[in-house]
């Protein structure tokens, strides 16, 4: 008899349900960061690094304040209002794991998101290019909220997301091409993009065995 909390029907339905969502969430998240990038317009004074990294600066804290704060906040208020006060006392509700679950992938997250707005950064050489790091900061924190929301709707509806994540890496990706690029030309632009893929193909595949087992 099968276990229903090991239904491989029911896990297949999920993922069907959490890929849907990936993809209408990374479709928004695409549309938004494009409307932002070429509409907002270019920030003045974003001549000088010191003034772009300031900005990215005060982009973290927004990011930081509206994801992170948040996810603080929804924890204390959990434990403050329940016998969750004690945390050795084992009480939690289903809401309470959810949302220290967010704040875990939140904290997770954000340091992957910083590192990529700052390098972002710079290599953005005038007020014009800045709008990326504000379009990919406001896309990053859009897709924290779906993402908190998701989950408390159920488990595959985390995935919308998966958009904050993968904007980071390619923010990522793309910085470190660069950097690649200035220390040796175009090998160095792509050996950072094919071991990347690379890795993530191995991932891939050690993880095959997971859902047939």
């Amino acid at each position: 008899m099968t276990d229903p909390a090991h239904d491989p029907s029911d896990f297949r339905r999920q993922r069907a349900a959490g890929m849907a969502g990936i993809a209408a969430a990374s479709l928004l998240a695409l549309a938004l960061w494009l409307g932002i990038d070429y509409l907002m317009s270019p920030l003045p004074g974003m001549d000088s690094l010191g003034a772009r990294m300031v900005l990215t600066l005060k982009c973290c804290c927004v990011a930081v304040l509206f994801c992170l704060v948040t996810g603080v906040e929804a924890v204390a208020h959990e434990r403050l209002t329940s016998p969750a006060f004690d945390p050795l006392a084992g009480f939690e509700t289903r809401r309470l794991r959810v949302n220290q679950r967010y704040l875990q992938n939140t904290v997770e997250q954000i340091i992957v998101f910083v590192a990529s707005i700052f390098g972002l950064a710079a290599y953005s050489a005038d007020g014009s290019a800045m709008r990326a790091v504000v379009a990919t900061t406001v896309v990053w924190i859009v897709a924290r909220a779906s993402f908190w929301v998701g989950y408390h709707r159920s488990a595959a509806l985390r995935g919308l997301g998966a958009p904050g994540m993968a904007i980071s890496v390619i923010v990522l990706l793309y910085v470190a091409s660069r950097f690649g690029r200035e220390i040796a030309g175009t090998v160095g632009a792509i050996v950072p993009m094919v071991v990347f893929f690379a890795i993530e193909a191995v991932l891939f595949w050690g993880t095959r065995a997971v859902e047939g087992g």
